[in-house]
């Protein structure tokens, strides 16, 4: 039984470090193969859903405002959801401060959760618009980020861009869990950008995630069977044969969560589920088509379904047979697995299937969509 759990955890870090090793070796040095134009000016409206926002949405506005982009071509649109601590009366008093933006405030009587709100502000964007972008209200972006973002859409086949991101803490708080935190971004990033030179990554942020807004009307908008409104809209539009891509000359910053373990066992929940039904309302909509994402997404989804697993398989058999059995070899080798914990990137990992694992076990029973401060 030894035997088994060390096969078990061979093959748990063995598979992520070859894919990793071979994406970044093979793909990422690709050229992008698609057309940028640092011209290209399309209309843009930015969407920023908040729930008790408060202390960040004038710091997000500011933010927004200092984007170097055309102000004719900029909207910006505040989704609020019944918040209880004055975000939306304090976007109103910005919008007076700042006659010279384009902001629209939308209020939502009760919370229904982002999906919905998102939704909901989609319904009053003109269909002329070209790009629409989602953001969080406690992230951040470098000046040049829109600027940088939409020359991609230049390329027809650009459907759905990302970027780069980093974690901060706030107020300079939590140094060691932000810097555990961007060891685990940096492998992140690399694999994500790999991933797009081939052709789509399946994992898209939400600080700044930007879609053609065509192809979000033609699959009938932010689909709600998971909560997350970037991944699984990306990877749709990634089944349809467009691009869907992390790019790496943008990076944003989002701010570490007061409960950032809750908050990342959350969005673990979400992915999971689009792990397990984005292909197939891909199919159902009549729009699937078959591509090299296909390859990334079946790696995907064992990384992210399957993986975690057998790492909890592995030390379910040793603690067995330490327990019941007494075995040293047991003992050394769960020894052997914790003196990697010493180093950030081994924590990060272990941290990251941690969340995978608590994700699956809550939806067997929730399907929660709502966001919570």
């Amino acid at each position: 039984m030894d035997l088994l759990a060390v096969a078990l955890a061979g093959v748990h870090f063995a598979l992520p470090l070859a894919y990793y090793s071979y994406a970044k070796a093979k793909w990422l040095p690709r050229p992008w193969n698609v057309k940028i134009d640092e011209n290209y000016k399309p209309k843009v409206v930015v969407i920023v859903p908040t729930y008790n926002e408060g202390l960040t949405i004038r710091d997000k506005l500011n933010n927004l405002y200092e984007q170097n982009y055309p102000r004719e071509l900029f909207e910006i649109i505040v989704v609020d959801s019944a918040s209880e601590d004055g975000t939306a009366e304090k976007v109103r008093e910005w919008g007076k401060e700042h006659p010279d933006v384009n902001l629209k405030l939308l209020e939502e009587p009760v919370r229904r959760g982002m999906n919905p709100a998102l939704n909901f502000a989609l319904k009053h964007i003109s269909k002329d618009v070209e790009i629409i972008i989602f953001t969080d209200a406690d992230s951040y972006w470098p000046p040049d980020a829109l600027r940088s973002v939409v020359k991609y859409f230049a390329d027809p086949i650009v459907a759905a861009v990302t970027t780069n991101i980093v974690l901060a803490s706030r107020e300079g708080l939590r140094r060691k869990e932000e810097m555990g935190e961007n060891v685990y971004r940096s492998y992140y990033n690399n694999l994500r950008v790999s991933e797009s030179k081939l052709h789509s990554t399946p994992v898209h942020n939400g600080a700044l995630v930007a879609f053609r807004f065509r192809f979000i009307r033609k699959i009938n908008g932010i689909p709600e069977f998971t909560g997350n409104n970037d991944s699984t809209p990306a990877s749709i539009i990634a089944f349809m044969g467009y691009r869907a891509i992390q790019i790496s000359d943008v990076t944003t910053v989002e701010l570490l969560a007061r409960n950032n373990f809750l908050r990342k066992v959350r969005r673990a929940q979400h992915l999971l589920l689009s792990f397990l039904k984005t292909k197939r309302y891909a199919k159902k909509l009549g729009i699937y088509v078959k591509s090299p994402f296909d390859t990334i997404w079946r790696i995907e989804w064992w990384l992210h379904v399957i993986n975690p697993w057998l790492l909890v398989a592995s030390l379910s058999f040793l603690i067995f047979n330490l327990v019941f059995y007494g075995s040293v070899t047991a003992l050394v080798l769960i020894g052997a697995g914790l003196i990697p914990l010493m180093l950030k990137a081994y924590r990060a990992w272990i941290m990251q299937q941690v969340y995978l694992i608590i994700a699956a076990v809550r939806n067997l029973w929730t399907r929660e969509i709502m966001w919570s401060k």
